[in-house]
Order: structure tokens, then C-alpha cells, then sequence
């Protein structure tokens, strides 16, 4: 049977959950790909968008938890074949 983790609030939560089998909560709707970033960034880059453009790269940013500086580096990657 597939569980979804369980939002945890404590370290009893959480201590509670260890002490269950695990294994139902191993599928791939629990995971989410995640990258590292090794290289310093050592230089910026300043760049003139749209007010409107700015809040949709944000919301886009905010939906996959990530700051939306990163979201726009991440962008910049993906076309450049990373």
C-alpha cells in the first residue's frame, strides 16, 4: 500500500514515524528530483524584465519551492543543454 509522508510538526512526529516500517512510503510520488550546485557563483548579472514577468517567474519559482534567482539560473541552464 503506497502512504504519502505525513506533514511533521515535532520530533515526537517524527520519532513516532521512524519507529514504523518504512517501505510503503518508497515510491516515486515521494521523491523529487533534485540538483547540486558545485560551481561558485561568482558573477552577476544584471537584467531589465517586465513587472509582470517578474511575478510569473516568482509564482513558478514559489510552486517548486525554490528561490526565484535559482529559478531563472535553472532556466538559463536547461537552454543552454546544462
Amino acid at each position: 500500500m503506497k502512504k504519502i509522508f505525513p506533514r511533521i510538526k515535532t520530533d515526537e512526529e517524527l520519532e513516532s514515524l521512524l519507529d514504523e516500517d518504512l517501505s510503503d512510503y518508497l515510491h516515486k510520488d515521494n521523491f523529487k528530483p533534485v540538483t547540486f550546485e558545485f560551481q561558485p557563483k561568482d558573477k552577476t548579472v544584471n537584467l531589465r524584465v517586465s513587472e509582470e514577468m517578474l511575478e510569473t517567474v516568482k509564482t513558478a519559482s514559489k510552486k517548486e519551492g525554490i528561490p526565484y534567482q535559482k529559478y531563472i539560473r535553472r532556466a538559463i541552464e536547461r537552454s543552454l543543454g546544462e
